[in-house]
């Protein structure tokens, strides 16, 4: 019962912040008014709900600490490594099971996730200019290492990136192919 409780708040999520990207923007006067920003986890929730390739990465961050929440929809400049759904399957995580504390824990799945966000806005060339990247996991577990658009975690597990520079109005975002993994 709690899996399919979880289900319908993800799901209830997911469409009503999809609900309000599509929604247009209220403008006072033709040319005035604020720009329309779409954040970091309001475009995650865009790209899922298109292309149905990370639903669990949603599930995990609505399961995660709030902050990641706060996180993604701030106004800091961050850069997301997003896993796509076979990545976390290949873990055994699925949107049913993402949020149960006896699959995985809420401390351990906010480490896990903010160990795939970078401060500041890195598109690909910035990416792959680098040697490491210093994620928001501090500590000896909080860099990932970087070669030709390929991440290492500090298992020695890799994760390609796949999909490059989907733009937020607070960062950027790349798709990869597996969960990396800090300790």
């Amino acid at each position: 019962m709690k899996t399919a409780t979880h289900y319908l708040t993800v799901t209830m999520a997911v469409i009503g912040l999809t609900m309000m990207l599509s929604a247009p923007a209220v403008k006072a006067k033709p040319d005035t008014g604020p720009k329309n920003k779409v954040t970091l986890l309001q475009t995650a929730l865009a790209v899922s709900a298109a292309t149905g390739d990370f639903n669990t990465l949603i599930a995990a961050v609505l399961a995660a600490d709030p902050a990641v929440v706060m996180l993604l929809s701030d106004n800091g400049q961050h850069t997301v490594f997003a896993p796509d759904d076979a990545a976390f399957a290949a873990l055994g995580l699925t949107p049913d099971n993402i949020g149960d504390p006896e699959v995985i824990d809420q401390d351990t799945l906010t480490g896990i996730l903010i160990y795939h966000v970078v401060k500041g806005r890195k598109l690909a060339e910035d990416v792959v200019a680098s040697d490491t990247l210093n994620t928001l996991r501090r500590g000896k577990t909080g860099f990932l290492a970087q070669d030709g658009g390929v991440l290492t975690d500090n298992l020695g597990r890799t994760a390609t990136i796949i999909v490059t520079d989907v733009e937020a109005s607070n960062g950027v975002i790349h798709a990869i192919n597996s969960v990396v993994l800090p300790e």
